[in-house]
């Protein structure tokens, strides 16, 4: 069977990493100015701390590492600590931010193979540690944006209850007869092994 395309490639990267933005924005959905500034936590971020933090990540890994363009880098030392957001700036501000970079990102990934190796590096910050191409960088993304869209997950449900997709777990209960794959006890719904 011949590998897929650099096309069909870029799609598929693309396609995962604009599923995770898209739940990191959904998650948000409907929250007022005040929750969406309100740490939750013991460490004190917020959920638009987190997706302006996201925004220079995006704007980090494809404008200055990928496509090395000149004004991204030098402007890095403005950045400050991107978890922060000041109170005269509006959240939806920080939200359009996220989605700005978000599709400046996209068409960057579309322009470029999957194999090209990054056009910038900062070695200073990383040391010996390198992304080779376009490919793991798309993948690193994807894992950190998959990842925070879960603390978003978990602050909106401290915040107001709501979740994004949760499966029901089974019930506890008396104890199940045990399958050759494990315990059904304690398995989401619909996904107990065969047999229990």
């Amino acid at each position: 069977m011949p590998p897929p395309s650099a096309g069909a490639e870029t799609e598929a990267l693309l396609a995962c990493l604009k599923a995770q933005r898209e739940h990191v924005l959904g998650i948000l959905a409907g929250l007022d100015e005040d929750a969406l500034r309100r740490p939750v936590l013991p460490s004190g971020w917020s959920c638009l701390g987190l997706v302006r933090h996201l925004a220079h990540c995006e704007r980090f890994w494809f404008r200055c590492v990928i496509a090395g363009e000149p004004d991204a880098i030098s402007g890095l030392g403005d950045v400050g600590n991107a978890w922060r957001v000041a109170a005269d700036v509006p959240a939806g501000a920080v939200l359009d931010l996220y989605r700005r970079e978000a599709e400046r990102a996209d068409a960057i990934i579309a322009a470029t193979r999957p194999d090209a190796g990054p056009a910038w590096w900062p070695t200073d910050l990383f040391g010996d540690w390198r992304l080779d191409d376009v490919r793991e960088v798309v993948l690193h993304m994807i894992t950190e944006t998959a990842c925070h869209a879960g603390h978003l997950d978990a602050a909106r449900e401290l915040i107001d209850g709501r979740t994004w997709l949760v499966l029901p777990v089974q019930p506890t209960g008396p104890p199940r007869r045990r399958s050759p794959a494990g315990s059904a006890r304690g398995r989401p719904a619909g996904l107990r092994p065969a047999g229990s």
